[in-house]
């Protein structure tokens, strides 16, 4: 296998030590599905992802993203956090768009600031769709939590834009803190649906600036926590709207994750109706942290 250069970056992080960790690999052309899969393991960050070819094909980068156990289509913060990389270290100028070519089709990141110190990325997701619905009782189960922890004026419902999640509104931070989840029971409740994961909301908030406190569990796929999750978060902003949450067919907020792990991340998110679909947008900021050379 030839040396790979790659980088660490924090994505979703207001400084550096904070966020989402990804290493991104540069030139990654020849590369064997085995051999990134095998590299992904070692590196045992949430997701991997590897640039194939260092210049754009039809118009974007072709990107691979990897967790230590497969390959994803799609993921929110492996997205933003590779398209900084290619603005900052393949191109090397102030660009307004970066597109990636993922396996769930061309992604394109909005470089907001063209600044040295760029401001929010954003990132355009599918269109939400809308699935199987879950009883507060039975997800209550995954989590360790009462039926009346959950919040019953909306449902617990699977959402996706790429990677589907089960999304469950929470009353209070108190029921945020103390969930417990346990691996059989997790996968008990899942069974039969098409996501494997659950992200947890709730309107009280560690920071007042921002509007909801959210965490996501993923002990299925060996991620007992993530500190922060685009694809998660883009199916939140999808639900928001779908449910009126927030009384509107429109949000821009800030969500809080992470802080319970030491990990505090911040993530925006903006949706709207429009021609009877719901449009999604998912922001952040990334700082590079490292930079490396895999042999």
């Amino acid at each position: 296998m030839k040396k790979l250069d790659f980088y660490v970056v924090d994505v979703f992080a207001e400084k550096k030590y904070a966020g989402n960790q990804l290493a991104v690999f540069l030139n990654a052309r020849g590369l064997t599905t085995r051999e990134m899969q095998a590299i992904a393991r070692e590196t045992n960050f949430s997701e991997t992802t590897f640039i194939i070819g260092g210049k754009p094909r039809q118009g974007g980068y072709d990107v691979r993203i990897f967790t230590p156990e497969e390959e994803l289509p799609f993921a929110g913060h492996p997205t933003l956090g590779t398209a900084f990389v290619i603005q900052r270290k393949l191109i090397r100028r102030p660009v307004r768009k970066v597109v990636l070519n993922l396996k769930v089709g061309p992604i394109p990141v909005d470089f907001k600031d063209q600044g040295k110190k760029p401001g929010i990325l954003w990132m355009k997701q599918l269109s939400p769709t809308f699935g199987r619905r879950f009883t507060a009782a039975k997800i209550g189960r995954a989590l360790g939590l009462d039926e009346r922890d959950l919040d019953g004026r909306y449902p617990v419902q699977e959402v996706s834009t790429g990677v589907p999640f089960v999304i469950a509104p929470l009353r209070t931070l108190r029921a945020v803190k103390k969930i417990e989840t346990d691996r059989s029971q997790f996968q008990a409740v899942l069974k039969g649906a098409q996501a494997r994961c659950i992200l947890v909301f709730c309107p009280q908030t560690y920071s007042k600036v921002n509007h909801l406190n959210v965490r996501m569990f993923a002990p299925l796929y060996g991620i007992p926590e993530d500190p922060a999750t685009g694809s998660a978060n883009g199916c939140l902003a999808g639900y928001l709207v779908k449910h009126r949450y927030f009384g509107s067919d429109r949000i821009d907020i800030r969500v809080e994750q992470g802080y319970e792990i030491g990990r505090p991340s911040i993530l925006y998110l903006k949706a709207h109706k429009a021609a009877g679909k719901i449009q999604v947008y998912v922001g952040g900021k990334v700082v590079i942290v490292a930079r490396g050379e895999f042999i």
